[in-house]
């Protein structure tokens, strides 16, 4: 059964550690619940997402996301199918990771790179903090 990854970048609203600490705790709770697994880049002026699952569950986190006041302009990036095996985080409900210098600048984010940028450099970001060795 082929699976959605839908990516997505959004801007962190009130970002302190016991925000990012709420939305890992219910990103985590509902995944595990739904068979969702994916990543979450994040600093204090983006969120950078990838969710991977069956596309009736990823659409509905995507929709919660969407309506959760924690992000403001929430703007998808890439939607594709993949199949079960295609999965880049399937250990994962959701890993987080801070943004590493490989990930856009402040001012890049600023000018819209997210949305600009292609496919493959989108996922490219998600694939190297899939290859970091976790503890």
């Amino acid at each position: 059964m082929p699976l959605l990854q839908l990516t997505y970048a959004s801007r962190p609203f009130g970002f302190d550690a016991g925000t990012l600490t709420g939305i890992l705790f219910d990103a985590r709770r509902c995944n595990m619940r739904d068979g969702i697994t994916g990543a979450l880049i994040c600093r204090d002026d983006l969120f950078l997402q990838l969710l991977e699952g069956p596309e009736a569950l990823v659409n509905a986190a995507y929709a919660r996301i969407c309506n959760d006041g924690r992000h403001v302009e929430v703007r998808p990036l890439t939607r594709r199918m993949i199949a079960d095996s295609g999965r880049m985080f399937g250990a994962w409900a959701m890993r987080d990771d801070p943004a590493q210098t490989w990930v856009w600048s402040r001012a890049e984010v600023d000018a819209g790179m997210p949305e600009r940028a292609s496919e493959e450099e989108v996922l490219s970001m998600f694939r190297r903090l899939a290859a970091i060795p976790t503890d």
